[in-house]
Formats: C-alpha cells, sequence, structure tokens
C-alpha cells in the first residue's frame, strides 16, 4: 500500500474519531465533498475540530480560511496537503 493511500485512510479515520460522524471512514469516497448538498455533512463547527486534528496529528497548519476553503474540500485535497507539508519538512 503506498503513502498516499494510507494517509487518505488515516484521514478518514481521523474524521469519524474526531467528529464524532455516524458512518464508517470507508464510506467516505475519496473525493466526496465534505460540506454542502451531497456531501459528508460537516459544518463549520467541524471545520475547526478537523484544522485542530490535522495540525495535532501531522502538524499542518491551515493559516487562514481561504487555505481551508481549498485544504478541506475532500479526502483527495486533505491528503495532498499532507502530503505536501510532510514533503516540504523533509528537505
Amino acid at each position: 500500500m503506498d503513502t498516499t493511500t494510507t494517509i487518505k485512510q488515516d484521514i478518514r479515520r481521523l474524521m469519524v474519531e474526531n467528529l464524532m460522524l455516524q458512518i464508517s471512514p470507508e464510506e467516505i469516497g475519496d473525493d466526496q465533498p465534505l460540506f454542502g448538498p451531497g456531501s459528508v455533512g460537516l459544518d463549520s463547527v467541524d471545520a475547526l475540530q478537523l484544522v485542530v486534528a490535522l495540525d495535532k496529528t501531522y502538524g499542518l497548519k491551515i493559516a487562514n480560511p481561504e487555505a481551508a476553503r481549498r485544504i478541506l474540500q475532500n479526502v483527495n485535497t486533505i491528503a495532498a496537503a499532507v502530503i505536501q507539508h510532510q514533503a516540504s519538512g523533509k528537505l
């Protein structure tokens, strides 16, 4: 299993555990929106908790609402941000 797949699984698990979602991690699609119509159904409080959890787990700091909107779209966009953050930290 590659790193990206592992990170996506970890992110789904982190979301379910931290946000107390009533679904299993496997039910969250990689490109399923987290907010809005047809989404996982997260709200602004969930977004804040997710930002804190990503910082605690990965050291990923999301500096402003614009960055949060870009990163917190779906599991794929969060994973990409985590991978980019990890890569930049290892240089």
